[in-house]
């Protein structure tokens, strides 16, 4: 059974409707992560490359200025805390209805791909400041007024009766789990171990 999501909704979402993303998944999360591993990633990256990765502001997007329902959309969910996959959740939970989503439709730059491969993370499930996911009757309709105010975007799957929230990439077909901790937090676990004081012989001191 679906728990529902509390939330104060703006519009309505309805099966039927496409799913639309605004904005790159991980693009904060990542650029969050390139500042704190710079070292690491110029051991692997161009100088040029990494500050590619670094430079996060020219994708972002001022959601509250966005006219959404004067672009067609019916509903919406700014993607932050635990990426697009927590903001998919949320979204159909609050609406108790299912979806099917196309994970190779999903909004990715490749620099986001390099920083996850590099230290085994989820770019699906890694922080997405400024980054929208909406209901629409006419997807398309939404992404090309999106796209003509400069925003990316993309049409990435449907709204389904019922309540299964389905994944596919190609044959491979599966559903979407609870969410978890947002990826970032793993990194920043991992610099706080670093910061931990040490004894003389390089042994942790204890408390």
């Amino acid at each position: 059974m679906m728990r529902l999501i509390e939330r104060e909704p703006r519009g309505y979402l309805t099966a039927g409707q496409d799913l639309v993303m605004a904005g790159y998944a991980g693009w904060e999360g990542s650029g969050r992560i390139a500042r704190e591993r710079e070292t690491e990633l110029l051991a692997r990256f161009s100088r040029e490359y990494v500050r590619k990765m670094q430079q996060t502001s020219f994708a972002a997007i001022d959601s509250s200025s966005v006219p959404w329902q004067e672009y067609g959309a019916t509903e919406w969910e700014e993607v932050g805390e635990g990426g697009i996959f927590t903001a998919l959740w949320n979204l159909s939970g609050a609406y108790k209805s299912g979806f099917e989503v196309d994970l190779h439709r999903i909004l990715v730059r490749q620099e986001t791909i390099e920083v996850c491969e590099t230290y085994d993370l989820n770019p699906y499930r890694l922080y997405s400041k400024e980054c929208v996911l909406a209901a629409a009757d006419n997807g398309l309709h939404l992404v090309q007024r999106l796209k003509a105010a400069g925003i990316e975007a993309a049409v990435i799957g449907v709204i389904k009766p019922g309540i299964k929230r389905e994944i596919f990439y190609g044959d491979v077909r599966g559903f979407l789990e609870r969410p978890r901790e947002d990826e970032i937090h793993h990194i920043m676990r991992r610099k706080a171990n670093e910061g931990k004081d040490f004894g003389s012989h390089g042994e942790e001191q204890q408390n």
